[in-house]
Order: structure tokens, then sequence, then C-alpha cells
């Protein structure tokens, strides 16, 4: 990876790689302490993703209709998703309410953490597949992309799969302090 990046380019990258490792570990955490971990990541990578456009070689690609190569298998994809599924447990499922076809629906739609995180992982993993040897180029067009998939679809992802987490973590984790303790 080229180092000539700006700053806000490689934090953004150092971000996706913590994210990815936290979710690729996830079968060795505890929950309290993974799900604390995950309300302290997002935020901050929706920033630095929101920053994304501020650099000027970014938004030069980003008319271009950049690309990021799907690096990710399915089978990975899916084993990661079981382990965050396995993690969470009676948790996974919470009910959303900003989906679109919510305004048809007489009856409300579930969603799974387990998913909207492996859909993110799949994002930044594949993101950090393709910036991992590139060029400087080939960097600033996948910053492009991942930036303009961003607006277009993962920001809602990933601020969707913080409501259930942060009810997970104050509500239904609070009165488990050994949890809370164990894991720090």
């Amino acid at each position: 990876m080229n180092q000539n990046l700006p700053n806000n380019a490689l934090a953004f990258i150092a971000l996706c790689n913590e994210y990815c490792m936290a979710v690729e570990n996830a079968r060795e955490s505890l929950l309290p302490s993974f799900a604390g971990n995950m309300l302290r990541l997002l935020p901050r990578i929706y920033i630095s993703a929101s920053d994304l456009v501020n650099i000027p070689e970014v938004m030069q690609y980003r008319e271009e209709e950049p690309y990021v190569s799907q690096a990710l298998e399915e089978d990975y994809y899916e084993s990661v998703r079981r382990s965050l599924e396995s993690l969470l447990g009676e948790h996974d499922t919470y009910l959303e309410v900003f989906e679109e076809d919510m305004k048809y629906s007489d009856t409300p739609i579930a969603a799974t953490v387990s998913e909207q995180l492996a859909d993110l992982f799949q994002v930044m993993y594949n993101f950090l597949e393709t910036v991992r040897e590139a060029t400087t180029d080939v960097t600033y067009e996948a910053l492009a992309s991942v930036s303009n998939d961003f607006e277009s679809y993962w920001s809602r992802t990933l601020c969707n799969v913080m409501r259930p987490l942060n009810q997970l973590y104050y509500s239904e984790l609070k009165g488990d302090d050994e949890a809370f303790d164990s894991d720090y």
C-alpha cells in the first residue's frame, strides 16, 4: 500500500482493517466486549468514510465509475456471518424500521445484526484486498468506489446496525457486570 496518501485516507484504511480483524475474530470474543467494540468502531468508520469526499483525488475518480474487485468468497462470507450469528444468539434478530418496504407492509420486517455486520465486512474486505498491493492511482480509485457505495447503500447499513447493537449493549447486557469486567 502506498504511504503517500492523505491522513484521512490512511485512517479509513486502518479502520477498515481494524473492523475486519474484529469481525474475523468474533468467535473468540465475549458478546459485551464485541458489541462495545462495534459501537466504538462503527461511528469512526462512518465519519472517516464521510470524509473521503474531502480528498480531491478521490473526487476525481468518483466521476469515472470506479470499481473494487470482489475478493471475498461466498463461503468465507457465510462463515463470518454464522460466527457472528452464533456470538449474538438470541440478540441477532431485530425489527427494522427504516426498510423501504416497511411503508407497504402491515407486518414488521426482521433484520439480523450478523448479516448487516457481514455485509459491512464484505465491503471493507474487498476494499482492503484491492488496496493491499495497489498503486496510488488504484488506491484512489478504490477509495472513490467505496465512497460512492457508502453514499448509495452501506452508510444506511452501518447506521441501522448501530441501533440494535446499542440496545444490546446498554439494555440487554448492562446487568451482566461480570461479562463486562472479564474481557477488558
